[in-house]
């Protein structure tokens, strides 16, 4: 509160904060906070007049832009209709003085309660402000929008408002004005829908929880089955220490393992649903609750399999910089001269260091292609053509393309005694399982006999069905058009 968010030197450059319009509409707002200031800010700049009531005048007045009148709070009340209130749930009994100027006005209600206060209310804010104020009419909304979202304009942040009410004239008075600010407002219903609306801010990213908690899991199994392979099978059998692996090799042998893994995870889903519709003959049956789940959370994998793949090119870039490569090199070196080898070319494993390089960074451009394309504001750009081109076609190449890149880092070593260390397998081996399947599946799925079928049905054909259904003569062109 001692330092506002917006300075009064950067407001009052800004020359649409200058002075009102005549005649523009005039909103109240209660409260001198940072989110009753930055909204103060967005409704002058969308040409509202406004009316800031405070305790205090002359000492907030100095907060708020030039444009914006700052009172005492019975002034702001009487000269307006709709009126925000950016007060605390706390603070709520301390307007009860303005009961009588209040009766008949539109309270919007912005605040956010605590986790805590969430537990122990059974009602929401804007229920409790709605009970103490029987005569206003109260409007749950903009407690989704932070105090820099107004500032910046809502091009940098969340554009949705949900609003509900029990009022349809107040939820379309109060829409309207968040359409002037440049929002979308979003009709939750009733008043009842405050408490599911006051919670939203309470959830910390709820779509990344199962996604983040797969990566993870698979990531201390690669890492802890490579710890056993390369660190403690060494240091057993051969008393050797390789503890300094931990914090890079180990790491940077781990990762690609959970993004190739977390790849073929996107596009599985999509196998599993497919199969379902052509065992089923129907696309009017929902899917089990945790395919839905699954094809809900594909973006979310596909983009912590892109965070993945991009870490472990930063890790393999800084391979060559570790002190024991050096050493490495210069045992290698010594090695040389003491076996009197002036040449060491090996031209098999040059070619397979060279290829495997290149599908790497071919794979990992395709999937970068990918997660660009997952922001909102690029795919708003495309035509659902375009981006099921970008997330269905070009994906299954980054996961062919991943799928060679680990093939040709294994390369014959499959098939070396000398690799299963503990009897283990070696790494690249485990993950190739799922992809491989994942790969083969979609193979199938491009059957004629098959791919057809499912066209069918997804326009539309059931099994069981009596009416009689005809691809178009282009059925080629009927696959790119038709969607789930």
């Amino acid at each position: 509160m001692d330092k506002p968010l917006i300075s009064r030197r950067l407001v009052d450059s800004d020359a649409s904060l200058a002075e009102a319009a005549s005649g523009a509409p005039k909103v109240g707002i209660l409260g001198t906070g940072d989110f009753a200031r930055s909204l103060a800010t967005r409704l002058v700049r969308s040409g509202f007049s406004v009316v800031v009531g405070s305790r205090n005048p002359k000492r907030t007045a100095g907060l708020f832009p030039s444009a914006a009148q700052v009172a005492f709070q019975v002034e702001a009340v009487d000269s307006s209709e709709v009126i925000f209130v950016a007060v605390f749930r706390e603070h709520y009994s301390s307007l009860c003085g303005l009961s009588s100027q209040l009766a008949g006005k539109i309270l919007v209600d912005v605040s956010n309660p605590t986790e805590q206060e969430h537990l122990q209310h059974r009602e929401s804010n804007a229920e409790y402000l709605a009970a103490l104020f029987p005569t206003c009419t109260v409007v749950k909304a903009f407690n989704v929008i932070s105090a820099w979202t107004l500032q910046a304009g809502p091009r940098d942040g969340n554009r949705q408002v949900p609003i509900c009410s029990d009022q349809p004239e107040a939820k379309r008075v109060v829409s309207e004005l968040a359409h002037a600010m440049g929002f979308m407002p979003v009709d939750m219903g009733s008043l009842a829908a405050a408490r599911e609306v006051e919670a939203r801010p309470l959830h910390l990213l709820p779509s990344w929880k199962v996604p983040a908690i797969l990566a993870l899991g698979l990531f201390i199994f690669f890492y802890s089955y490579n710890f056993i392979r390369d660190v403690l099978q060494p240091y057993v059998q051969e008393g050797k220490s390789k503890f300094y692996k931990l914090p890079l090799s180990v790491v940077n042998t781990s990762l690609p393992c959970v993004a190739y893994v977390l790849l073929s995870l996107v596009y599985l889903p999509g196998i599993l649903a497919a199969a379902l519709q052509l065992w089923r003959g129907t696309k009017y049956r929902r899917f089990p609750d945790w395919l839905d789940h699954w094809l809900q959370h594909r973006k979310q994998i596909g983009l912590l399999s892109f965070f993945c793949a991009a870490l472990h090119a930063l890790y393999s870039v800084c391979l060559p910089v570790r002190i024991s490569y050096r050493y490495d090199l210069v045992n290698l070196a010594i090695k040389q001269v003491l076996t009197n080898k002036s040449h060491l070319w090996v031209e098999e494993n040059v070619w397979r260091m060279e290829i495997y390089l290149s599908l790497g960074v071919l794979a990992l451009g395709t999937l970068s292609l990918l997660a660009v394309t997952s922001l909102p504001s690029i795919a708003n750009s495309l035509n659902w053509r375009e981006f099921s081109f970008v997330q269905s076609t070009l994906g299954f190449v980054a996961l062919v393309l991943s799928t060679l890149h680990t093939l040709t880092y294994g390369w014959t070593r499959a098939f070396e005694e000398s690799r299963y260390k503990f009897y283990l397998p070696p790494t690249f081996t485990l993950t190739l399982l799922v992809p491989c399947v994942v790969i083969l599946a979609k193979a199938l799925l491009l059957l004629p006999c098959l791919s057809r079928r499912l066209s069918k049905i997804r326009r539309g054909w059931e099994k069981d069905s009596t009416v009689k259904f005809t691809l178009p003569v282009d059925h080629a062109l009927g696959q790119k058009t038709s969607h789930l």
